[in-house]
């Protein structure tokens, strides 16, 4: 199997962008059908190559281990047989949803009898630069393709064999549904040089999606000449309200820190009103130590379980992405939004109480890309909202916010149909 890239050269690679944007052109044109079948055949590849899809990964694993990288960091990288199922369901999923391309959002007839249509069309040409996570590679080229957009990859190096092979899998599914394979192109890691070169190509790159610590997405804002949707920190709290279930407590907050605590919308941040603190704090605390959950605290925390240790100004604000907690005890709501607002990311926070009113409130308040009532922060996931996949989770305003899915990698144009219609 062949790759679709090469990098032999400055010309060459200096091609991403022009090549990218070229194919494009076909590609915003192309049939629901024919993108769809692009799925399918995709799909059908990676079930073939599953067996090579592995050991790649664990070529990417066994390097990534033997650098001593944090087992959250590798368990982001880790593919398995069950993710590559999930990789699979989300494929089908994207098929399954409306093409946005197209697609009419809105329609009115003015009075002077002109026909005013708004519909969707393809933003172009998506930079894509992420780390650690190979299953992102097919999500990123899934959405791209079905919103008519071509897709430039640049997965951090420490995964460079599983994408490339996801990579080379796309363009063969590209090349079977009569596509041209350059609507995926794979940026290699090296050199680092290639980023910044593709960063300041506005001519043919539309937008870059960077996905990965701050480090990365500032970097990528200082130098981008083109708009910017940040994939940005996720320092998610979960809120429990002094009329929380204690039992409904236990079980989202030690879902949200320890189902996959390297992802994005792990929670980071516990806030539990002093009223019922006492009573359900140390029954969370201890359900989450039996998991290695190292607690951070204030020091009413401390004093309600002594295995805790106390909490810097910084713990509050740090994404850990691993078995790490900040937890606080509030006075009430207002102090609880206060924290959030002082410290969280705009990312995801979600509240645990049995209070109609209470959850009303926190929602209307709280200004984050999704707020969560009586459900753990990890179902802030394009998959688990029914976008069948996500290329990243902004927590932008501007174009979009939350899972950004097939809608958010379209813009609209207005079609005007008049009669022979001229301005007085």
């Amino acid at each position: 199997m062949t790759t679709n890239f090469k990098t032999d050269s400055e010309s060459e690679t200096a091609l991403f962008g022009p090549r990218a944007k070229a194919a494009s052109k076909s590609l915003a044109i192309a049939s629901t059908s024919t993108k769809n079948r692009f799925l399918a055949c995709y799909a059908d590849l990676i079930k073939k190559e599953a067996i090579q899809i592995l050991e790649a990964n664990n070529k990417d694993t066994a390097s990534a281990s033997a650098a001593g990288i944090s087992g959250a960091f590798l368990d982001r990288l880790t593919l398995n047989p069950k993710r590559l199922e999930q990789i699979l369901d989300g494929l089908a999923q994207v098929a399954n949803l409306p093409d946005p391309v197209g697609a009419l959002r809105e329609k009115r007839t003015m009075p002077n009898g002109l026909q005013i249509n708004k519909v969707g069309v393809p933003l172009g040409v998506v930079f894509f630069i992420y780390e650690s996570r190979p299953n992102v590679t097919v999500d990123a080229v899934a959405l791209c393709v079905k919103s008519g957009n071509s897709v430039l990859l640049r997965g951090g190096s420490e995964a460079y064999e599983s994408n490339r092979i996801l990579a080379d899998l796309a363009c063969h599914a590209l090349i079977e549904v009569g596509l041209c394979p350059d609507c995926v192109i794979l940026v290699p890691p090296r050199p680092r040089e290639l980023v910044d070169f593709i960063l300041a190509d506005s001519a043919h790159v539309d937008l870059v999606i960077p996905r990965g610590g701050k480090d990365l997405i500032t970097r990528v804002v200082a130098r981008a000449k083109m708009p910017v949707i940040k994939h940005y920190t996720g320092n998610c709290h979960v809120y429990i309200e002094s009329s929380a279930d204690p039992q409904m407590a236990i079980e989202i907050v030690v879902n949200a820190k320890c189902q996959r605590p390297g992802t994005c919308n792990a929670a980071e941040s516990l806030l539990i009103d002093r009223a019922i603190s006492r009573t359900i704090l140390p029954s969370i605390l201890g359900a989450l130590d039996s998991k290695g959950v190292e607690i951070r605290g204030c020091r009413e925390t401390v004093g309600l379980f002594p295995k805790s240790i106390a909490a810097s100004e910084e713990d509050y604000s740090t994404e850990f992405n691993d078995l790490v907690l900040s937890v606080r005890i509030v006075a009430d709501m207002n102090e609880a939004i206060e924290a959030i607002e002082k410290y969280g990311s705009g990312h995801t926070e979600a509240i645990v109480t049995c209070s109609d009113e209470k959850a009303a409130e926190f929602t209307h308040r709280v200004d984050s890309s999704a707020v969560m009532v009586n459900a753990s922060t990890r179902f802030n996931d394009g998959f688990e909202l029914g976008l069948g996949a996500e290329i990243g989770i902004s927590t932008d305003k501007f174009h979009a916010r939350g899972p950004c899915g097939l809608m958010e990698l379209t813009s609209t144009k207005y079609i005007v149909q008049g009669k022979g219609h001229v301005r007085n």
